[in-house]
């Protein structure tokens, strides 16, 4: 049986790496999992993966200045010195640059190291001081592993023509679990719960109230649009709640503009609504957006790094620049006037969203560690 190593944050996990532990576990791998402590889901880790893989856990942080990482690195050499892999599966910038550089001795010795990106840190548009910082810090750390993973295609072509990893592949995602999409409640009682109305035109937006989302941009536009039958929710929590609930307040939308916090019943939500936004200054892929389109929903999004490999404008839904409120404005009253068009381009979701299925996923990631394995070609190791 193969042993594969694989390291990430406790949230990583929950959020996208279970099905694949337990799909490894069932073809031919025995899984150990590294995971580092961010977001207190630990227990929830365990309780999925169950007695599928052996967890270790890593003193490691999201920053790349803590001093804390060292000993993290420490905890990372421990367990490659008393186990024996033959591959090692790493995500996520500071976790992947410590992983690579602790398997350095591990991989003379045969070990491959697959580092999957789930978005660079730079990308067109982002700020200089991210270009400065992560864009030397991948091409010199690609030296130290043998397969690079995309998930978006700018990134994907930006590593082609920069890294010096052996083997490059682009991958649709890690993977979209459809299995809840289902929903157990209907589209008007969930409405009713909600406290919406049958003609209200609903939109929602998923994610953490912080810079990144750009959840602002979206309050904004509805402001412009002076039209009370839309109603926008937001489900997150984080720092900027109280700057946004600041900025609703301004703008007299205490009506349309509501804040669910943390929910556990999204695909139910997904289902009562007509309209997904997601106006991200930074999206690797953008998971929720992609759960949207399988409930669905037209989308209304950024059009930076991975959202282009997945929305057409007037196709699958419409993009704008991040910081445009005049582009989400307009392109948000167009949906609002043609529940038509809404229908329409929530059909074509529900087709193109299909290769980002979880199930067509994990065999596709598989091969690609069973390439790695078995290739007859010798890498040069640095």
């Amino acid at each position: 049986m193969k042993r594969i190593l694989l390291t990430c944050t406790d949230l990583m996990t929950i959020q996208f790496m279970v099905p694949h532990i337990r799909y490894l576990a069932e073809n031919g791998f025995s899984v150990d999992l590294a995971c580092s402590v961010v977001g207190n889901r630990l227990e929830d880790v365990k309780n999925a993966v169950g007695n599928v893989a052996k967890i270790h856990t890593l003193r490691l942080v999201r920053s790349p200045f803590s001093p804390v990482n060292l000993k993290g690195y420490g905890d990372l050499k421990k367990i490659l010195a008393e186990n024996e892999y033959d591959i090692i599966w790493t995500n996520e910038p500071v976790m992947g640059v410590m992983t690579r550089l602790a398997a350095r001795k591990v991989r003379k010795k045969g070990t491959k190291v697959l580092y999957m990106a789930h978005g660079f840190h730079f990308f067109k548009g982002a700020p200089l001081l991210s270009w400065l910082m992560w864009a030397p810090t991948e091409i010199i750390m690609s030296h130290f592993n043998d397969i690079l993973v995309t998930i978006n295609w700018e990134d994907y072509n930006w590593a082609k023509k920069h890294t010096h990893t052996a083997v490059i592949k682009h991958i649709d995602g890690i993977g979209v679990d459809f299995s809840e999409r289902e929903g157990v409640i209907s589209r008007e009682e969930k409405r009713t719960q909600l406290g919406i109305a049958p003609d209200d035109i609903l939109v929602l937006s998923v994610g953490e109230l912080q810079k990144r989302k750009n959840h602002q941009v979206i309050i904004e536009a509805i402001a412009k649009l002076k039209n009370d039958k839309i109603k926008y929710i937001i489900c997150g929590q984080g720092v900027l709640e109280n700057h946004l609930k600041a900025l609703v307040t301004k703008n007299n939308l205490q009506n349309q503009v509501f804040f669910l916090g943390y929910r556990q019943d999204i695909p139910e939500i997904m289902g009562a609504c007509d309209i997904f936004a997601h106006p991200s200054v930074r999206e690797g892929l953008g998971l929720a957006s992609l759960e949207a389109m399988a409930s669905g929903l037209p989308l209304i999004t950024s059009n930076v790094q991975g959202v282009p490999d997945y929305v057409k404008n007037g196709v699958t839904g419409y993009m704008c620049a991040p910081k445009d409120i005049e582009a989400f404005a307009r392109n948000m009253n167009t949906l609002v006037n043609d529940k038509n068009l809404r229908k329409k381009i929530g059909t074509n979701n529900i087709d193109f969203v299909q290769k980002y299925r979880v199930e067509v996923i994990e065999p596709v990631i598989k091969s690609i560690l069973d390439e790695s394995l078995s290739a007859k070609e010798t890498v040069k190791v640095n």
